[in-house]
């Protein structure tokens, strides 16, 4: 296997030596924001726009409301999920990427590059 740390850092002191221990803290927070039980098929719904809480239920069947409400709200903690009010009665809520979220994915194209190759 090939280690492309030098791709990181030249081997020197450098911010982004792969073994400074603020480089596995920002790491550590990214995995936490996108690990989680549902949020990486919540995120990959809302790439086809803005989605209602129901329908967003409906198109992922078994979660539940729970389950989904607490995933929701760490998205859009993170930043990566947008909660939109709408001016209707009943009150209904739409839910859709961030700026934050959409600027994954390229790293989303490479871990399903990855994920082709090495499953």
């Amino acid at each position: 296997m090939e280690n492309n740390t030098s791709d990181l850092c030249d081997g020197g002191e450098c911010e982004s030596c792969p073994t400074d221990p603020t480089l596995l803290i920002e790491f550590k927070h990214a995995i936490h924001a996108l690990g989680g039980k549902w949020k990486l098929e919540i995120l990959f719904t809302l790439m086809n726009g803005g989605v209602r809480f129901g329908a967003l239920r409906r198109a992922l069947v078994p979660i539940t409301q729970h389950v989904l409400t607490a995933q929701l709200r760490e998205l859009e903690r993170d930043g990566l999920v947008a909660r939109k009010v709408l001016a209707e009665k009943p009150l209904q809520v739409e839910y859709g990427l961030t700026d934050s979220a959409w600027s994954l994915t390229p790293a989303f194209r490479e871990l399903l590059a990855w994920s082709k190759t090495y499953r």
